[in-house]
This record gives C-alpha cells, structure tokens and sequence, in this order.
C-alpha cells in the first residue's frame, strides 16, 4: 500500500488549513504531524523525520523557505520530500521555492483533493525509482543507491531532483535530452512544473559541482559532457 508507514508534518500558521489538510491525509492513510510555525515546523522534523514536509511558504518565525533551506543543509534531509503550500502566484516565487529544494508546489486556496493527488504521485515517483549503476567520468563519481556524488574526492551535496537529473543526463554522455524528456523522467507525468523549473536545476547543478559539464543546446534541451 503506497500510505503505509508514511509519515508526513504539515506546517501552517492558520488552522482551519491544518485541520482541513490532516484530516484528508488521514483518511487517505497517511500518519500527520502538524505545526503552526516555521520554528516549531523544524523541530518537529527534526524530531519525527517525516517521509514528507508540507510547508506554507508565509509562516511566522521561519518562512517556508528558511525553513526548507535549512532543512536540505542538512544531511538527513537531503531525500526528504517537500511540498510548498503558496498564495503567491507569480513565477519568481515558484522559481524561488525549486531553488530552495522544493519537490512541488501547491497554490492557494488550498484544494484537499488536489494536494492528496500530489502527494500521493510524489510518492509514487519515489516508490518507481530504479536502481542504479555508479558512474564514474574522470573527476566525477555520481552512486544512485547512496544518492552520493563525489568531484575530486569531495562531497557534494545535491538536493534529490538536481541528483536526479545529473544522474539522467550523466547516464547517457553527449545525448541531447529534450526539456519535455526531462521533465517526464525526473518530476513525472504527475506532478505540474513550470518549463523554468529545469534552468533552476540546471543552474544549481552547475554551481555545486563547479563544472561545466552540463550544455545547453538551444531551443532543444540539454546534454552532459567534461
């Protein structure tokens, strides 16, 4: 069963909100933490480590992304599964959320159902996650099993999806990854992005290896080469 043993905090300073979000997960199956504040959204967390983290991105204390940024510093929340609740519509703040390390984004007012269907697909993604084989080119060693990846023997620490999409393109060298491609392989088929939500990643990526192993074929997609 996809619900079973999954835990997941909610974190959301109104609380009809809360109330209205953690009855719908329980009934779909889910074990529900909740709290009111981003302090308190950190400790729980750090307390209770949830599978996922649904986080309304204007709480008080911590925002949303203070509270996912510090989160994704650490190490064993590097795979943690976070969802961003937001009323702000406009672009720059879904960009923003994705370079924070969000999974996905749910707009405001929030609809139950919907948020179930994304969590649910969320895990299902996960649940479908093939083993993979290590890569090693030159300097660069990517492990899918331990979601390590190694630039001349340090650490470098990827939020899930910038792993997963360096491993997809660094599986294939010199191969021309269409965006729509990416996109299907990395988020799913179920979860809504928008077509930036690939640059942040891209961008990220590059920055944290310190690489330009990553090309941009314009108005195609992208392909991995050192």
């Amino acid at each position: 069963m996809l619900t079973k043993g999954k835990k997941i905090l909610i974190a959301d300073d109104e609380a009809d909100i809360l109330e209205i979000i953690q009855y719908n997960l329980v009934k779909e199956g889910y074990d529900v933490i909740t709290a009111k504040d981003g302090d308190e959204a950190l400790l729980k967390a750090k307390n209770n480590k949830p599978d996922l983290i649904i986080l309304d991105i204007m709480m008080p204390k911590k925002t949303g992304d203070e509270v996912c940024e510090i989160l994704r510093s650490q190490p064993a929340f590097k795979n943690t599964l976070i969802v961003f609740l937001t009323a702000l519509n406009d672009e720059s703040s879904h960009i923003k959320g994705l370079e924070t390390g969000a999974d996905d984004y749910v707009s405001k007012p929030v609809s139950p159902k919907v948020l179930v269907s994304r969590v649910n697909a969320l895990f299902r993604r996960v649940n479908m996650e093939p083993e993979g084989k290590v890569l090693k080119i030159e300097n660069l060693t990517i492990d899918p099993d331990k979601f390590e990846v190694v630039v001349e023997d340090k650490d470098v620490t990827l939020a899930k999806k910038e792993f997963e999409l360096l491993y997809l393109l660094a599986s294939r060298p010199g191969r021309v990854f269409l965006r729509n491609e990416i996109l299907n392989q990395v988020w799913g088929n179920d979860v809504i992005v928008g077509d930036r939500t690939i640059d942040v990643h891209i961008r990220k990526v590059r920055q944290k290896l310190g690489l330009d192993c990553i090309t941009t074929v314009k108005g195609v997609g992208y392909k991995f080469s050192l």
